[in-house]
């Protein structure tokens, strides 16, 4: 599957929101469907972002999405875009590995973190997409909680994720397809660990 296209398919199908087109012309000017979507664990390979994306978006429609009760337009905003904040956040260095086979030292790629603009993980996928489009309270609180006990205020005690969860169904719902689709559908995609 060319999971750029996929991903461009779906989003030009279901996401018709005012300043869509315009939040997909500057992705394009950015890393987002070339990048990883991590330095190590799921993803860390060239395009991982927008494979997780796809596969985020496609947990989310066949395992959480009611008829009548959900927006289809807001399952694909959020699982779509919930980790925006990481186009332009990884480059690609490298370092010497030890070649078990020959003895000899190698260079080998492998993905850093370069954060320009250091927002918060799912406040600066928020904030880059409100620069476009409008969220509806929903899909704002659903990214901005995704990563789930691996937020870092969430981490740090805060429970103002609990009270999102009780409150927006749809925040369950992503950071469910989240979690799936990174340890579960993407086990094996880093080049970096293979």
């Amino acid at each position: 599957m060319n999971y750029k296209e996929e991903f461009m398919r779906i989003f030009q199908e279901k996401i018709q929101r005012e300043g869509s087109q315009k939040l997909l012309d500057w992705m394009q000017t950015t890393d987002f469907f070339t990048a990883p979507a991590s330095t190590r664990f799921h993803g860390a390979c060239e395009g991982g972002l927008v494979l997780h994306s796809v596969n985020v978006y496609q947990v989310m429609m066949e395992k959480h999405f009611e008829e009548g009760k959900d927006q289809p337009e807001s399952f694909a905003i959020c699982a779509l875009l919930h980790d925006l904040c990481k186009a332009q956040f990884y480059k690609v260095s490298s370092r010497n590995v030890k070649n078990e086979e020959t003895g000899a030292w190698e260079k080998k790629p492998y993905y850093t973190v370069e954060d320009a603009f250091p927002f918060g993980h799912g406040e600066k996928s928020v904030f880059l997409i409100e620069r476009f489009m409008r969220l509806k309270p929903a899909e704002a609180i659903a990214i901005r909680w995704h990563m789930g006990g691996f937020d870092e205020a969430a981490k740090g005690g805060s429970f103002a994720i609990s009270n999102a969860w009780e409150k927006y169904p749809l925040a369950v719902k992503l950071h469910l397809a989240d979690l799936e689709s990174t340890y579960l559908r993407e086990k094996h995609t880093s080049a970096v660990n293979k």
